[in-house]
């Protein structure tokens, strides 16, 4: 089936361009065609859409109840406490139910596909599902529903920290061994059969805190070619775990460690020395950065600019989905760096303004990470792309770059009208066909939870 689109401002791969056509055939981009006449259906910006490269879905039904100071300080090692506790309560249907719910905000605030970091495996206490992959079946329903495009990296979490110590209670639901995860992956793998075309299967070795050294290039050789996920280098706390039990700092000891190279996509990486991120920007690695979230849990802010400069490769993600919106990523991005310099337009090239800077990085970087043929408006790419309504008051007159600044930093994710993810049209309108079902199945499932807990 062929689909023919008409764009008055669209970004490819030569920059902006007018009166393009875009004709989409069997879920990729068959032709770009600048200065067409009009032909098909009429959209005012035509951009790619990038993938959302870091996701953790269920922690979407924990937003607004972490809030509150306890009797001490409070931080992040606090608030995994609490998630620990929240997660025992969750079935598979909450899990299945939350992820759709995740996944249709994604779709409208602009993402085409997720990388799903998806570490909820087993059942409350530990023991495994009938099914070993029952809960990565639960994201491929959601996925199935939604369609948006899916990149599954189930989790390998082995231990409790760096000394080998057995996982605590809130940990018992993640954990397996070498061969049960082997058995779990493909199971994933049987679940993800149905989805279409373009859905990837990787592997998420957690952390360094929580798989031995020994598992990690086994994990990696279990998907060759594949991407992993890894978190790394998120908190002090754990840059002094790491550094204590292997004598070397999360991103020293993991490049000296491990063949990292563009099948990686490191998580956060917000506490790095000058000298690991220009040595983490050498491996064609992907960073992924969750600044809403780093924000939230009081990570710290990542060496963009130098990461950046040195040709550093990243993209952005929502992880914990206490608050989806991709604009919004990108601003936090920018602004953190903004901050901690005190300067502006730092993403900002001599050819590129600040906005269009951060967004293609993303493209490609997401692209890169979640191992999905996107991210440019080109022949044979699939078909991930997002219109932005042109006739919205902050677009006004705006041309070029202009338009994507205007969206980011003077816009949100309302603009937003039209999503495709390969093709498939998963957001018309600025809504989500199914919006309203699955909205009212993930608010039955949050009234449940609050009388669980």
């Amino acid at each position: 089936m062929r689909l023919h689109l008409h764009a008055d401002h669209a970004l490819t791969p030569d920059g902006w361009a007018r009166d393009v056509a875009v004709t989409l055939e069997a879920g990729r981009i068959a032709a770009v065609s600048p200065g067409a006449p009009p032909q098909g259906e009429r959209v005012g910006v035509l951009l790619p859409a990038p993938v959302n490269l870091h996701s953790h879905a269920f922690q979407r039904a924990m937003a607004g109840m972490t809030e509150r100071r306890g009797p001490g300080p409070d931080s992040f090692w606090t608030w995994r406490s609490l998630m620990y506790r929240f997660l025992d309560h969750l079935t598979p249907d909450d899990v299945e139910a939350i992820a759709a719910f995740v996944q249709m905000e994604m779709a409208e605030a602009g993402f085409a596909a997720v990388a799903e970091f998806h570490y909820l495996h087993h059942q409350p206490g530990g023991a495994p599902h009938a099914d070993l992959a029952e809960m990565s079946a639960r994201i491929a329903a959601a996925a199935a529903e939604t369609g948006l495009g899916l990149t599954h990296l189930p989790v390998l979490y082995m231990q409790g920290g760096c000394d080998g110590r057995a996982l605590g209670p809130g940990q018992v639901r993640f954990g397996n061994d070498m061969d049960r995860f082997a058995r779990l992956l493909e199971g994933a793998a049987a679940a993800l059969a149905g989805l279409p075309a373009d859905t990837g299967l990787g592997v998420a070795p957690h952390s360094l805190r929580a798989v031995p050294p020994a598992a990690l290039a086994a994990v990696a050789a279990l998907r060759p070619g594949a991407p992993v996920h890894l978190h790394l280098a998120e908190q002090m706390a754990e840059v002094a775990e790491v550094q204590g039990a292997y004598g070397a700092r999360p991103v020293e000891w993991l490049l000296a460690n491990a063949a990292v190279d563009a099948r990686w996509c490191l998580i956060h990486c917000t506490q790095m020395l000058p000298a690991e991120t220009a040595a983490l920007a050498a491996t064609g690695a992907v960073a992924g950065l969750c600044p809403i979230t780093e924000a939230s849990l009081g990570d710290g802010i990542f060496d963009g600019l130098r990461f950046a400069q040195a040709g550093g490769r990243y993209g952005v993600g929502s992880d914990s989905n206490i608050r989806i919106a991709l604009a919004e990523e990108l601003r936090s991005l920018e602004y953190s760096q903004r901050l901690r310099d005190r300067g502006r337009a730092m993403f900002a090239t001599p050819d590129r303004s600040t906005g269009r800077a951060l967004y293609q990085a993303v493209l490609a970087g997401g692209a890169q990470a979640a191992g999905r043929a996107a991210g440019a408006l080109a022949p044979g790419m699939w078909a991930d792309l997002l219109a932005l309504d042109g006739a919205h008051v902050d677009l006004a007159g705006r041309q070029g770059d202009e338009i994507l600044d205007a969206w980011i930093f003077a816009g949100d994710d309302r603009m937003v009208r039209e999503v495709w993810s390969a093709g498939r049209r998963i957001v018309t309108a600025g809504r989500h066909p199914r919006h309203d079902a699955i909205t009212a199945r993930y608010a039955a499932t949050l009234a449940r939870l609050r009388t669980a807990a």
